[in-house]
């Protein structure tokens, strides 16, 4: 991997340092071959993955997949913060709950499914913004009273003490939450930034893997 190319760590306001001591996030790239290609259908490779994932996760796989090292992780820094994992799933609990449901991971074009990838190969989710709509480094910090969740002019205020996932100049995301609108990746996307969430116990080879799985499968699309 080119050094250009490497994962990097962004920063943490110190009120998320001194808190939460173990929480990084880890940031990549990704280009596109052509405007658009994230939001078309996947080619047959990544399909074809999709079928080996679904075959993967049935019956007693999909009911433990919580007590795995990895999502159990991400249960555990959940209680930390205040989320309840009983009603806020976890992204993979949720993907493989879904995937139950729907009877396989089914395809949704080709970010939708290449983020399904990394989660289920990894257990880490993967997050994906269109690079222009991130000024400076991505972080995280404490949301302010009355701050807006993205710059658009009806972004609903936050209240304060969340969470968030920030650029230079505005909240992006609430953490394992929803991204601001103007900030995801659209038709005319080329540039992406995208990031994955380190806790205690979850390897930082894992959100490496995740982020490679996910620049991989967008830059050998066509």
């Amino acid at each position: 991997m080119s050094s250009e190319q490497a994962p990097r760590i962004g920063w943490r306001a110190p009120a998320v340092e001194e808190e939460l001591p173990q929480l990084r996030l880890v940031v990549g790239d990704a280009r596109l071959s052509t405007a658009g290609a994230a939001r078309s259908g996947s080619p047959s490779g990544v399909r074809r993955r999709l079928h080996e994932l679904s075959n993967r996760y049935r019956g007693a796989r999909a009911v433990g997949v919580r007590r795995e090292p990895v999502p159990s992780a991400y249960r555990v820094f959940y209680r930390q913060i205040g989320l309840d994992p009983e009603v806020a799933r976890t992204p993979i609990e949720e993907a493989v709950l879904e995937r139950m449901l729907r009877g396989g991971f089914l395809s949704e074009g080709l970010l939708q499914d290449v983020l399904l990838i990394a989660l289920v190969d990894t257990g880490v989710p993967v997050w994906a913004l269109d690079a222009q709509a991130v000024h400076g480094e991505l972080g995280v910090r404490l949301s302010l009273e009355g701050e807006p969740l993205g710059r658009a002019s009806d972004a609903l205020p936050l209240p304060a003490g969340r969470l968030v996932v920030a650029d230079d100049t505005a909240a992006l995301g609430l953490l394992f939450g929803e991204l601001a609108g103007g900030c995801q990746v659209g038709s005319d996307t080329r540039e992406l930034t995208l990031f994955a969430v380190q806790v205690a116990g979850v390897p930082m080879l894992y959100l490496e893997e995740a982020l490679w799985i996910v620049r991989n499968g967008l830059e050998r699309a066509r």
